[in-house]
């Protein structure tokens, strides 16, 4: 049976609480997609003792799970008299995860553009600032947006682990309501049914975006 008192009660708090998962996921992101476009514009410079040391974060975050990047930054925070709130460090901590892998997409895509087009530029003495801001990041962006709108989906379901600081966002919130009503079967069922909805609807999005793109690229 299931009990609609319960769910009347859950479900607007429900609600609440993944407005706080999608800040997350797109904080998250925002931070992914600045700190990896300039990760992935920094390894284009030829000084191999920063190649190393870019490779060096984006191997180290990539091979290590999110769970451990969170508490790693959660505790190690306040010991440089960094005190932020849980939010917030789960929003740094997953965006600085998000950003290794943004990184090595974005790489991608700028070596995707036409080397032909760059040469050509730098014959006709454009700036290289110029060059990457209105030749380079422009196509390779456009190559990539259906890529970064998939992290931004994964951000969404990867904000969960942010619980585990106490962050009270859609599954904290979940857990709470269960802790008092005991019917963990309903509760886990609307949790998976939010998640559900939010993914679906960005999968949507992409699908037209990335229909879109493919339009545009064929032209």
């Amino acid at each position: 049976m299931i009990d609609y008192n319960l769910l009347a009660e859950a479900l607007p708090q429900l609600i609440i609480a993944a407005g706080k998962t999608l800040a997350i996921a797109f904080l998250s992101a925002s931070i992914g997609f600045i700190g990896g476009t300039i990760i992935a514009l920094l390894q284009m410079s030829a000084n191999k003792l920063l190649n190393a040391l870019l490779m060096t974060y984006v191997t180290i975050i990539r091979g290590t799970p999110m769970l451990l990047q969170i508490m790693f930054m959660y505790i190690m925070l306040p010991q440089f008299g960094i005190n932020i709130s849980a939010f917030a460090t789960a929003v740094l901590a997953i965006g600085l995860n998000s950003c290794a892998y943004i990184s090595q997409v974005i790489r991608s895509g700028i070596k995707s553009v036409n080397k032909g087009q760059i040469e050509a530029a730098q014959a006709l003495g454009i700036k290289k600032f110029d060059l990457i801001r209105h030749i380079i990041l422009p196509q390779a962006f456009i190559v990539v947006i259906p890529v970064l709108l998939n992290e931004l989906i994964t951000l969404i379901k990867d904000s969960s682990l942010a619980s585990l600081i106490g962050v009270i966002e859609l599954y904290k919130r979940g857990e709470i309501i269960i802790s008092y009503s005991h019917n963990a079967l309903l509760i886990y069922l609307c949790i998976g049914l939010i998640y559900l909805i939010l993914t679906t609807t960005l999968t949507l999005f992409v699908n037209v975006i990335e229909n879109k793109i493919n339009k545009y690229v064929g032209n």
